[in-house]
């Protein structure tokens, strides 16, 4: 006798048992021994004696619990196992959610954290990323095209974010690329999107590099008056060139003043590879003037409030800007393009050489190899010839010219 309603709500559980009641064509409600009351469909299948689960009442009421027993015997007539059929459904609904866009940009995000890439790399994706996930997110990768991906640069643009938008398809097409190897996507559809964004105007970094000038710069650092960490951070920026925050989060542990070498562990390096320095003469001596303020701490240059952090960026240029050089003159990153730029002039040294030091890496791997076996030499010498030249700019009186020869 077909099931009601009525009859569904009052049948009574038995404690300990399980009581089927039958509605017709293999429709069951198993009413169980802690209450639930769940349907399934008994049915044959090549011989076999099968049963599919259908759901709990009373979620699925009896209506749909008997549209979906026919939809199952329909399966079974046209030869599909409606088991088996469920299983594969969710696991294709399994495999969509694991090929959205948001899902295979946090599987790079962990490959990447594998690689031990830097904290700093991993934020400013995870930040990029947030940009597109909440238009791209839920999308499966393989259907997204270029127009949707166009329409979220867009978005970006329309704010003024013209180098964060180009950065942002990079970082996508690197999804994409990233899907493709894995086989949840035909192609990189960032790729079509060549020429439609808004091309951003290059600043490059404001530096003062004529020698006079730059003088007049490091006298005026001598004089500073502030914290003398602060003042030995810009000296010592001046000598080395490296990039501030490789200055900034420097470890005593890593300095070796007897073999006058400072090396950079990958971690911290823009590029990801191990970085020497040769330290002068003048940059051991400041080293160990700042030894005597910071050896106890693990930090070169702890923060003031907090000796684990390091100090912070904006501490050196707000340094430059009491000291009389606005943001338009000088900063921090001003150093590199300086000694860049008068290490190059001087015709003294390999311009490859000057490329290794400043950890500018070369895309080829066997000329990387090279440069790294034959200019080690020639930057030791490089280094001492660019402190002296230093000082004799910071001097004021008779400044060498970039151009002489170096004479042994």
């Amino acid at each position: 006798m077909p099931l009601t309603d009525t009859t569904i709500r009052n049948a009574q559980t038995v404690a300990q048992k399980t009581v089927k009641l039958s509605d017709g064509g293999g429709l069951q409600l198993w009413m169980t021994g802690s209450g639930s009351k769940l349907w399934y469909l008994a049915y044959r299948f090549g011989g076999k004696q099968r049963k599919l689960a259908i759901g709990p009442y009373p979620r699925v009421g009896l209506k749909e619990a008997r549209q979906r027993r026919d939809d199952a015997k329909r399966q079974i007539e046209a030869g599909v196992d409606p088991s088996l059929r469920k299983r594969l459904d969710r696991l294709s609904a399994a495999s969509e959610q694991a090929a959205t866009f948001k899902a295979i940009a946090s599987e790079l995000l962990d490959k990447k954290r594998r690689e031990a890439k830097a904290n700093r790399t991993i934020s400013k994706l995870e930040w990029l990323f947030s940009l597109a996930t909440p238009s791209l997110g839920q999308r499966p990768i393989a259907g997204i095209t270029a127009p949707e991906i166009l329409r979220v640069l867009r978005a970006v643009e329309s704010r003024g974010r013209l180098e964060t938008a180009k950065r942002l398809r990079a970082v996508v097409g690197e999804v994409f690329r990233y899907a493709v190897a894995t086989g949840r996507a035909e192609s990189d559809p960032t790729t079509a999107l060549r020429g439609a964004l808004t091309t951003p105007v290059v600043r490059h970094r404001v530096a003062i590099v004529e020698p006079k000038a730059y003088g007049a710069l490091l006298r005026t650092i001598d004089g500073y008056e502030g914290m003398p960490e602060v003042r030995i951070a810009l000296q010592l920026l001046a000598l080395t060139f490296v990039r501030p925050g490789e200055l900034r989060s420097a470890q005593w542990s890593e300095v070796d003043l007897d073999e006058a070498l400072w090396t950079i562990p990958a971690a911290k390096m823009k590029m990801r590879r191990p970085h020497r320095v040769p330290l002068a003469k003048q940059a051991v001596e400041l080293l160990r003037n700042l030894h005597e303020l910071t050896g106890h701490r693990e930090l070169l240059l702890p923060g003031a409030w907090d000796h684990k952090k390091p100090l912070s960026e904006n501490t050196l240029n707000a340094a430059l800007r009491r000291l009389g050089f606005s943001q338009d003159v000088m900063t921090s990153h001003g150093f590199r393009a300086a000694a860049s730029s008068m290490l190059n002039e001087s015709g003294e040294w390999n311009a490859d050489a000057i490329e290794a030091q400043l950890a500018h890496v070369e895309g080829n791997s066997v000329r990387r190899a090279y440069a790294r076996a034959e200019f080690w030499e020639e930057r030791i010498r490089m280094m001492q010839w660019w402190a002296d030249r230093l000082d004799e700019m910071t001097r004021g009186g008779e400044v060498i010219p970039l151009t002489a020869q170096l004479r042994a």
